[in-house]
C-alpha cells in the first residue's frame, strides 16, 4: 500500500507541475495544448507499444508444447494472481533479463531472454515471472503511460516557454505573470523535475512488483537470488537494448555500473534484495552459478 500511495503522490506532483508551468506560459490554453499533444503520442504508445517492443527484441511467442516448463510456470502464477493467461515469449539474447508489456491484463505479455533461462534455477525463474506478472496485475503499463503523458506535457510546455522567451512572450510582472525570467527558469527546472518524478514513479512500481512477486510465490528468496544473479551478470554480458525501453526490464539492461539513485528508473538491486529478505542492504557481487557452474536444474527449458 505504501508504494501505491507514493505513486499517487508523485502523479499529483506531476499534475501540479503542469498547472504551474501552464500559468507561467499564460494560462490554461498552454496546458490544454500540451496535454493534448502528449496524450495523443502516449495513446498510440499505450495501444501499440507491446507489438513494437516485441518486434524490436525479436521476441518469439512460445506454446505449451514448445516450452512446457516455462508455460506451466506462467500459467500457475497467473492463476494465483487472478489474471488471464498472458502470452509467453522468449528473447534470443544471452544477457539475462525479462519484461512484461500489454495495455491491460487481457493483453498481457511476459518475455524472458534465453540467457535468463540458462542462468536461473526454477525458483529464481518463478520469482522473475511473478515480478513481471506483478506489473500486469498492478496495471503498471497504464500507470507508466499516465506518468509519461503528464511528463510529456511538461516537456511540451517547457519547449513553448523557451520559444516564448526567445520571441519576448509571456506575461509581464506587472500583469501578474513571471515575465521572461520566469519563462527561462521554468523551461529549465520543470523538465528536470518532471524527469525525476517520473523516475521515482518507476522505482516505486518496481518495489511494488517485487512485493507482489513475493506474495504470489510465497518464496521471496527466489526473486532475491535472481536479482543478485542479474546484477552480477549485467556487467559481464551486456544486452543489446534501446534506452527508451530500459525501464521495462526487471533490471537496467544498459549498464552494470550503478547510477545515482535519483537518476535511475530502477531501485538499487541491493536495496530490492534487502527488502525481500528483510535485511539491511549490502553490495551485490560474486559470480552467479550458471552454465559454467554446477548443473542447472532449469536446463532443457524447451522440453527437448
Amino acid at each position: 500500500m505504501g508504494n501505491q500511495i507514493k505513486t499517487t503522490m508523485l502523479l499529483t506532483v506531476l499534475t501540479l507541475l503542469i498547472i504551474m508551468a501552464g500559468r507561467v506560459i499564460g494560462g490554461q490554453a498552454g496546458m490544454v495544448i500540451a496535454l493534448v499533444l502528449a496524450g495523443g503520442m502516449n495513446f498510440f504508445s499505450y495501444f501499440y507499444s507491446d507489438k513494437m517492443v516485441l518486434k524490436m527484441y525479436k521476441a518469439r511467442e512460445v506454446s505449451r508444447t514448445e516450452a512446457p516448463k516455462l508455460y506451466a510456470m506462467v500459467e500457475e502464477l497467473a492463476g494465483r494472481a487472478g489474471l488471464p493467461m498472458p502470452r509467453v515469449c522468449i528473447i534470443p539474447q544471452q544477457a539475462p533479463n525479462a519484461f512484461a508489456t500489454g495495455r491491460n491484463p487481457e493483453h498481457g505479455v511476459v518475455a524472458v531472454t534465453q540467457g535468463l533461462l540458462d542462468l536461473m534455477g526454477p525458483e529464481e525463474v518463478k520469482g522473475v515471472l511473478a515480478h513481471e506478472l506483478g506489473h500486469i496485475k498492478n496495471r503498471d503499463i497504464l500507470v507508466g503511460t499516465v506518468a509519461a503523458t503528464l511528463a510529456g506535457a511538461i516537456m511540451t510546455l517547457a519547449s513553448m516557454a523557451r520559444w516564448a522567451a526567445i520571441f519576448g512572450g509571456g506575461r509581464s510582472d506587472e500583469e501578474g505573470g513571471s515575465g521572461i525570467f520566469g519563462l527561462i527558469a521554468m523551461s529549465i527546472i520543470a523538465p528536470m523535475a518532471a524527469m525525476l518524478v517520473q523516475m521515482a514513479i518507476s522505482r516505486s512500481r518496481e518495489y511494488l512488483a517485487d512485493a507482489t512477486a513475493a506474495q504470489l510465490t510465497g518464496n521471496p528468496e527466489g526473486l532475491a537470488g535472481a536479482l543478485e544473479k542479474l546484477g552480477a551478470a549485467s556487467s559481464r554480458i551486456p544486452m543489446d537494448a534501446e534506452p527508451a525501453t530500459a525501464h521495462m526490464f526487471i533490471t537496467n539492461p544498459l549498464s552494470g555500473r550503478s547510477l545515482a539513485n535519483l537518476f535511475s528508473t530502477h531501485p538499487p538491486i541491493e536495496e530490492r534484495v534487502a527488502k525481500l529478505r528483510g535485511t539491511r542492504p549490502r553490495p551485490t557481487g560474486g559470480s552467479p552459478k550458471g552454465p559454467s557452474g554446477p548443473a542447472n536444474p532449469w536446463d532443457h527449458i524447451r522440453g527437448k
